[in-house]
């Protein structure tokens, strides 16, 4: 039985871009339930690997499968991470990969794409990333106004002194002083 605040398990789990050594699983939630991430169980038919992948403050809807064995039969469940726990599992999904002369023909619109293995290339940035980002924005901002700061101040400086330098000299610019120094004594 479900937990009545847990999210719903997901719908139309698929897997696409099957691939030598990935594939590409995908899922719908359920709307109106507030779901934080999500949970796959990835597990070769043969019961030589499972793997476990949780990601969690995201609202991706997909996962790239990596390091999967060619031509090997796998079985994924996708579950939801709600605020208060994680859903049922889904339906069980039955996948095979390729192998790895199986590929697509030279000519397909395909050609093009040359994508990382491993990599989602359509991952969003987490938001521990984002704050990252943001702190190193905001210190080289805080490092070039501090510069421009300095060069103002030395540009200053420099313009007040060649000002100076450049005064004509007259006898009554500087204050005379007496002539006679110090009184000696015999």
């Amino acid at each position: 039985l479900a937990h009545p605040d847990r999210p719903p398990s997901p719908v139309n789990v698929t897997v696409t871009q099957l691939k030598a050594n990935s594939a590409t699983v995908s899922w719908d939630v359920p709307e109106g339930d507030v779901v934080i991430g999500y949970a796959i169980l990835q597990q070769r038919q043969d019961g030589q690997m499972q793997r476990f992948i949780r990601e969690v403050n995201t609202t991706n809807r997909a996962c790239v499968l990596w390091d999967l064995a060619e031509d090997a039969d796998y079985i994924i469940q996708v579950q939801s991470i709600g605020l208060y726990g994680e859903s049922q599992a889904s339906k069980r999904i039955h996948f095979r990969t390729l192998k790895e002369t199986d590929r697509l023909p030279s000519n397909s619109s395909n050609q093009g794409d040359i994508t990382m293995e491993g990599l989602d290339k359509d991952r969003q940035l987490q938001t521990g990333e984002i704050i990252i980002i943001v702190a190193v924005l905001l210190m080289w901002a805080a490092v070039i106004a501090l510069f421009c700061r300095q060069y103002d101040i030395i540009k200053d400086n420099d313009s007040n002194n060649n000002k100076e330098k450049t005064k004509p000299s007259s006898e009554h610019s500087t204050p005379e002083r007496p002539t006679g120094g110090l009184l000696r004594s015999k």
